[in-house]
């Protein structure tokens, strides 16, 4: 990247410090990373963060760390030691935001946390992510996202009814929180530039699922109603839902706006329904949601999906499948929006990753690198400190860089 490409980006001279690991905390510093921020990520020396033997490897490395580390600086330190310790601190006392998520207390232990920190650079910002957040009687369980996706409420819901609850495929409440750590970092940044000082953020997994549930809670508050799995469907909004299409497939079809009902009855053939005034709105629809879906599953069930979709997409009602890893790979559409990028690795081979979010008009985000190899800017971090060649020296002997 030239210099004129540099100043477009709208994080440009932030510096952000990373002291996490897998996935919430790194992802954060991720999404700033990809803005312009100068993220240096400290991982342990010999075995660096876990997420590089992390599902699919490839030379040894995870094809995903690719992605989740692009746009950053590699430290080997070992934050155990006291020397560790105080090169952390000399590069807090310059950093404009740290990023945390280990267990609560754990810098502290180490000299590290806000009240240490925040003396030494009263500019600072501290976010931390945590499984239950840095108070409360949770505050010192440990904490993964699948379990603040079960606490949060989300888990309950997802499934079949009358059947075990399934987690969603991916880490869902590591990453809900990182876009909350990112927007907590934002609002905090612009608080700085009015009072000059910086703050801690407090992010939980379960907190971050949990906002997610939309009229979960005040429904049970009004009328002591549980929301129960609904498989595919999305209960008191009708039609959406999942319809099994000829040969198997499946089409989702969202039908649950007034006169886009009308259009899906006329679709499907039943102008009776779409004329009926008790259908005519979504509260009238969600009484008599299991004859509407009939209704619809008798129709697709005779008719290939291809079919199916071109006949909605010609009515203008919102459809679509799911998409596998290889449909997203060659989707014009997310082509077309830049949102499948490549880039080569180390090892020459050229590797599809997603694109930056969200689109900036005047200051779009980056691809840049794929992620370093441990302790891959050790030296010119350190440099940056002027930490002199026989420190260096003697510090790595010891395993602490």
């Amino acid at each position: 990247m030239n210099a004129s490409e540099a100043r477009q980006l709208p994080l440009q001279g932030l510096k952000v410090l990373e002291l996490g690991q897998l996935i919430a905390g790194p992802f954060a510093t991720k999404l700033l990373g990809e803005f312009g921020a100068d993220v240096i990520k400290i991982e342990p020396p010999g075995t660096g963060d876990p997420l590089r033997k992390w599902r699919m490897i490839e030379d040894g490395t995870s094809l995903w760390w690719h992605v989740q580390t692009r746009n950053k600086r590699s430290v080997a330190l070992d934050l155990r030691s006291e020397e560790g310790q105080d090169l952390v601190r000399q590069l807090a006392a310059e950093a404009d935001v740290v990023v945390e998520n280990f267990r609560p207390g754990t810098l502290d232990n180490w000299g590290l946390g806000w009240e240490a920190l925040s003396q030494l650079n009263p500019r600072l910002i501290m976010v931390h992510i945590s499984g239950y957040g840095q108070t409360g009687p949770y505050r010192d369980k440990p904490g993964f996202g699948v379990i603040g996706e079960a606490m949060g409420g989300l888990r309950y819901l997802t499934g079949q009814p009358g059947e075990p609850s399934v987690r969603v495929g991916v880490s869902i409440g590591d990453s809900l929180s990182a876009l909350y750590a990112v927007i907590g970092t934002l609002l905090a940044l612009q608080e700085r530039n009015r009072s000059g000082l910086g703050q801690e953020i407090d992010v939980a997994l379960y907190e971050s699922v949990f906002a997610m549930m939309e009229s979960l809670l005040p429904e049970f508050d009004a009328s002591g109603q549980v929301r129960e799995p609904s498989g595919s469907a999305l209960p008191g909004i009708t039609p959406s839902n999942a319809y099994r299409c000829q040969g198997g497939d499946y089409v989702l079809i969202a039908g649950n706006g007034d006169s886009i009902f009308k259009r899906l009855m006329g679709v499907i053939g039943r102008d009776d329904l779409a004329n009926d005034p008790a259908l005519a709105h979504n509260d009238g629809r969600s009484q008599q949601a299991d004859m509407i879906d009939a209704a619809i599953q008798a129709w697709t069930a005779e008719r290939p999906r291809d079919a199916i979709l071109q006949a909605l997409d010609d009515a203008r009602v919102p459809a679509g499948y799911p998409y596998t890893a290889e449909d997203i790979a060659f989707d014009p559409h997310y082509l077309a929006r830049e949102m499948i990028q490549t880039f080569t690795r180390p090892n020459g081979k050229p590797l599809k990753v997603p694109g930056v979010l969200p689109k900036l008009s005047a200051t779009p985000g980056r691809i840049g690198d794929g992620g370093p190899t441990l302790g891959q800017h050790t030296d010119d971090v350190l440099d940056e400190l002027d930490i002199d060649h026989e420190t260096r020296a003697k510090l790595r002997q010891a395993g602490i860089i």
